[in-house]
């Protein structure tokens, strides 16, 4: 089981307080892994087994009780028969229609320590939200990171470089099953299509009732391909009709808010860093893993920028930041990194292989005048720093313990 200290740092000063801790993420990527590793810090520090009460509403046994008030009962039951504190983990507790209701009701009335996941941005959103106003705290999981694959690949027996272990990941991503696993590509690429599949199903089509899903399935394509590209509803409606699908950009507008709630999708706001303000429009998309990308589309390579900016894109969400696409004047910045008054500038490319490619990546962080850091990313061996901006390698730079 792979440590993941990034979450366990914020996870244990909240054991045994009186606050629900709710860990959000897309499917697969480790909440249930997590706690996994919550339990065994319990055992760690004293608790019992017989203390922990665990539910998975995938887990078909459980089908009953996604009716609230015979999980209310059940659960009562339950913790009366434990002696001392209960720690109670809820995992995909969206399946469970008022869960909230049930679990500040155990919150209120008894001596529980309760831990929910769910796969849905939106998991807190609704009225009954009101009844956790204040009693929760809410923290995001994402797949592995580069650090982390690279500690799943030495737990397998390999030993690479930096270098080596990127290009891997690189094809790979980092669903945290098909990287603690010894698998063969086949699988690797079949257990990400399920993942795929099941989120467009599930999370997407049955929750939204999307009628149309082809369409569903051409927004979320399109979108794929044009990862760290400034698209809207608009231009997908143009696409489509050049396609002879004529399509209402408000259903597309839809469409792609499911897949961000679905946490499929990261969208990231255009800002402007002369006047201060943010573009309403034309985002760009990011996705939670670039290996669905390539199990899905097969060209991870040859879109190698694009992919390489899905990867930094996501480490800075992944490490808190707030991350949007920069502009100084007509000059875009791939990515404005904010968090604690703290700010940081990066452009990533593929290679500095030519003087107009490196004159495209320094010319807009040259032209920035504050004193924070500014980088510039990318696969070349050869780095070359120049006037106060940094060239690094990505490798490097994804395993800096701190930007």
């Amino acid at each position: 089981m792979i440590n993941r200290p990034l979450y366990m740092q914020l996870i244990q000063p909240l054991i045994d307080k009186d606050i629900i801790k709710v860990l959000v993420g897309f499917r697969r990527s480790g909440k249930s892994i997590l706690l996994d590793l919550i339990k065994q810090h319990l055992l760690e520090n004293g608790r019992s087994e017989d203390q922990f009460i665990s539910m998975n509403f995938e887990d078909f046994s459980f089908y009953d009780y996604r009716e609230p008030m015979k999980l209310h009962e059940y659960l009562k039951e339950r913790i009366a028969q434990v002696n001392g504190k209960v720690y109670l983990f809820l995992d995909e507790v969206q399946e469970v229609k008022g869960f909230e209701q049930v679990v500040n009701s155990l919150r209120v009335s008894e001596d529980v320590d309760i831990y929910i996941t769910g796969s849905n941005a939106n998991l807190l959103s609704g009225e009954l939200a009101t009844y956790l106003a204040g009693r929760y705290i809410q923290i995001f999981v994402y797949p592995f990171s580069f650090r982390e694959f690279i500690q799943a690949q030495k737990e397998l027996g390999k030993e690479l470089t930096n270098a080596q272990y990127f290009e891997e990941y690189l094809q790979t991503g980092g669903m945290p099953f098909v990287v603690t696993q010894n698998l063969p590509d086949y699988t690797k690429e079949s257990y990400l299509k399920d993942i795929y599949n099941s989120v467009i199903l599930k999370d997407i089509i049955e929750r939204n009732t999307v009628r149309d899903a082809e369409l569903l399935e051409r927004t979320v394509q399109f979108a794929f391909s044009n990862i760290g590209q400034i698209f809207s509803a608009s231009s997908i409606a143009k696409y489509l009709k050049n396609q002879q699908r004529a399509v209402n950009s408000d259903t597309l507008l839809n469409y792609l808010r499911y897949c961000t709630n679905a946490l499929l999708f990261y969208p990231l706001k255009r800002y402007d860093l002369k006047g201060k303000k943010v573009f309403q429009t034309n985002e760009k998309y990011y996705l939670v893993d670039h290996g669905l990308r390539e199990a899905m589309m097969k060209d991870n390579k040859a879109d190698i920028s694009q992919v390489l900016e899905n990867i930094v894109a996501l480490e800075a969400i992944r490490r808190g930041y707030k991350v949007r696409v920069g502009y100084i004047g007509d000059l875009e910045i791939d990515f404005v990194l904010e968090n604690s008054g703290k700010k940081l500038y990066i452009q990533v490319t593929y290679l500095l292989a030519e003087e107009k490619t490196i004159e495209r990546e320094f010319k807009p962080l040259l032209k920035i005048d504050d004193n924070f850091r500014k980088i510039v990313v990318s696969m070349d061996r050869i780095l070359q720093s120049r006037k106060g901006v940094e060239h690094l390698k990505i490798e490097d730079f994804l395993l800096e313990d701190e930007w």
